[in-house]
Formats: C-alpha cells, sequence, structure tokens
C-alpha cells in the first residue's frame, strides 16, 4: 500500500501513518543511479522499495543497499508495483517519456539532467506535474556543493555589489564513455546540454532567473566549426547569454580538451564591488573552493571535504516524505532548457 493511500481517520491511523516512509523505485542503476540510491538509503527519509535495469547484475548490485527492494528489468514492472516516486537514472532520450509514464501514475519523479533533449519535451515532463500535482525535481547537482551555496548567499547579500558578468567553465579532458552521448538523437546534444546545463543553471539561479535577451554560440566538433542546428555532437563550445539589467554570461564548455588536468570547472562572477567564485580543485571532479576576491586580496569562504554528491536526491527525498506535491520551481527548468535551444540554434 502506498504511503498516500493510508488516509483513514483516527489515531491509530495517524500513528501508523507517522511510520510509514513514502515507497520509491530506481529506474537505470548504473554509476549514477547507484550513488543516488546509496545517498537516499542513508538518509532514511523514504523506502527504497524497488530497482529496475535491464542488467541482472546491476540490480543484484543496487539490492546491496537495499535487500529487501523487488528487483525487475523494465519501467513497465516497475510502474506495476506501489509505489509513491521514482527515481530515473537513464539515457537522456528516455527521460521525458519515463517521467511523463510515472507521473501519468501519479509518482512524484527525480530525474538525472537534461530533464529532457529540447525546451519543448521539458515543458511536456512539467506539464505533466503539474496535471499531476506531483513533486518531480531535476539532479542539477552543482547547486548542492557548499562552495555555490556560499558563493550564492554572498551575491544576494549585496557584498560585491551589482553583477554586470559572469564566466562560465567547465571541460571534461575525457568526455562520456557510452555511445549514446555522441547519438545527437538519443543526447539532444554534446558537451553542453551534458555539461553546459549545469553552468547555464548555477548563472541564472545565482542570480535569480533575469530574463535571457539574447544568445550566441559557436560550436565545434574535432576541431570544425558545426552549423546551426547542428546534425552531429559538439565537444566544444562557446556561447554568450546576454541578460535583463546588462549583465553578460560568457561560457565555454568541452569533452577531450587537452587541459592540462581531468577537469576544469568554475564560475565566476564579477560585480561593481569584487568578485566572488566557484572553483575546481587540481582538477578534481568533486572538490571545490568558493573565493571572494577584494581587489588582490582572495578570501577564501569554503572548501572541502564536502561530500555534495547525494544532496540533491536527498532534498527531493525529504520534500517528498513531507508529502509537498508540485513545486512550481521546478518550471524554471523550461527556461534553462530554452536558453541551450538558443545555443544550439533550435
Amino acid at each position: 500500500m502506498r504511503a498516500a493511500d493510508t488516509m483513514d481517520g483516527g489515531a491509530g491511523a495517524a500513528a501508523e501513518r507517522t511510520l510509514l516512509r513514502p515507497r520509491v523505485g530506481f529506474l537505470g542503476v548504473g554509476w549514477i543511479g547507484r550513488t543516488r540510491m546509496e545517498a537516499i538509503a542513508v538518509d532514511g527519509a523514504v523506502e527504497i522499495a524497488a530497482v529496475a535495469d535491464t542488467d541482472a547484475g546491476l540490480r543484484d548490485a543496487a539490492r546491496a543497499f537495499a535487500p529487501r527492494a523487488a528487483a525487475v528489468d523494465s519501467l513497465d514492472a516497475l510502474l506495476a508495483l506501489p509505489l509513491d516516486g521514482v527515481v530515473i537514472a537513464t539515457p537522456s532520450a528516455l527521460h521525458a517519456q519515463q517521467a511523463e509514464a510515472a507521473l501519468a501514475r501519479s509518482l512524484a519523479v527525480f530525474c538525472q539532467k537534461p530533464l529532457a533533449r529540447t525546451a519543448a519535451e521539458t515543458c511536456g515532463v512539467i506539464d505533466a506535474a503539474r496535471r499531476a500535482d506531483r513533486l518531480l525535481g531535476v539532479d542539477l547537482s552543482y547547486r548542492h556543493t557548499l562552495a555555490m551555496r556560499r558563493v550564492r548567499d554572498t551575491i544576494a547579500s549585496g557584498a560585491i555589489g551589482e553583477v554586470f558578468a559572469v564566466d562560465l567553465v567547465f571541460h571534461n579532458a575525457y568526455g562520456p564513455d557510452k555511445p549514446w552521448f555522441r547519438d545527437p538523437r538519443l543526447s539532444g546534444g554534446g558537451c553542453v546540454i551534458d555539461l553546459g546545463i549545469h553552468l547555464v543553471d548555477l548563472a541564472l539561479w545565482t542570480l535569480g532567473f533575469p530574463r535571457v535577451e539574447d544568445v550566441a554560440s559557436r560550436l565545434h566538433a574535432h576541431g570544425r566549426r558545426l552549423a546551426l542546428p547542428p546534425s552531429e555532437v559538439e565537444d566544444h563550445a562557446i556561447a554568450q547569454i546576454d541578460l535583463e539589467g546588462g549583465c553578460a554570461l560568457r561560457l565555454a564548455c568541452s569533452w577531450n580538451l587537452p587541459a592540462g588536468r581531468d577537469a576544469v570547472i568554475e564560475a565566476r562572477f564579477h560585480g561593481t564591488a569584487g568578485g566572488v567564485a566557484l572553483r575546481n580543485v587540481d582538477g578534481s571532479f568533486y572538490d571545490f573552493v568558493a573565493e571572494r576576491y577584494e581587489g588582490t586580496r582572495t578570501v577564501q569562504m569554503a572548501a572541502p571535504p564536502d561530500a555534495w554528491g547525494g544532496r540533491a536526491a536527498v532534498h527531493w527525498a525529504r520534500t517528498l516524505a513531507a508529502g509537498r506535491g508540485f513545486d512550481p520551481e521546478i518550471e524554471r527548468m523550461a527556461e534553462v532548457a530554452g536558453v541551450l535551444d538558443a545555443i544550439y540554434g533550435r
């Protein structure tokens, strides 16, 4: 029985409800899905009731975190179980369809980024969540780093004055290892939708989602400039995003770029009274510092260690356990998706 279905009255029923946790299933339990499952299992706000994957070995490995969870091999089988929510960690081409299928069954959804391949698909999923009045979340995990929280709080306090320029960088020296990432029909794009989505989201979220006035971009594949909209995935991109009020975002991202380290990840905000930045440490994908710049002086505001990887998933799980339905904040994902569409010229 779903936790949401135990709505009979009486003190006994109320006591029972306090002991029940929402039942959540996991669709796709490769590395990302399994790490999110581990974080949610440790937190304990919800019950891990089922895992679904076409790979029996991955299903068995995932059940190490939830030995009592049902194990099935398809979305249909997962949706046939008594659940309150679904965590989706499958290839990007499947996200929108799978999320809408779960929402149609009145299940809350937490989805890996991107929520969908285009702005139109993204709006379709958001509309489905609104109609169902169900919680919808997206794993934009860098929002939940301590360093980025310190950056956002500093800007919101007015300490660096008015932000007029933002430099956003994400270079991954390796690039994805699964073939579907290189197929634009399946991925929706290359490094921009894989990495740039984090940068666009962080900048707009930090600045309070000002209106985007203009977007200009250049995309490359193996050093060749691509016509827009591209017919192949890009491995390098640069873009300028002009915001209402005059602030300019400058974005650069890439796969397989020789950067002298594993990764370069930065979000630098330049204000009229100083600057503040998130940046990774020594090429790490996981360790970040927050710094404030006062002329030639640097003040560190946050540093590792910071176990942030599963915080977005845990936040969604706790919100679900608190009984929240549709959260209008998710509508901001349509704005992020719209910027990506503009970068791709579609």
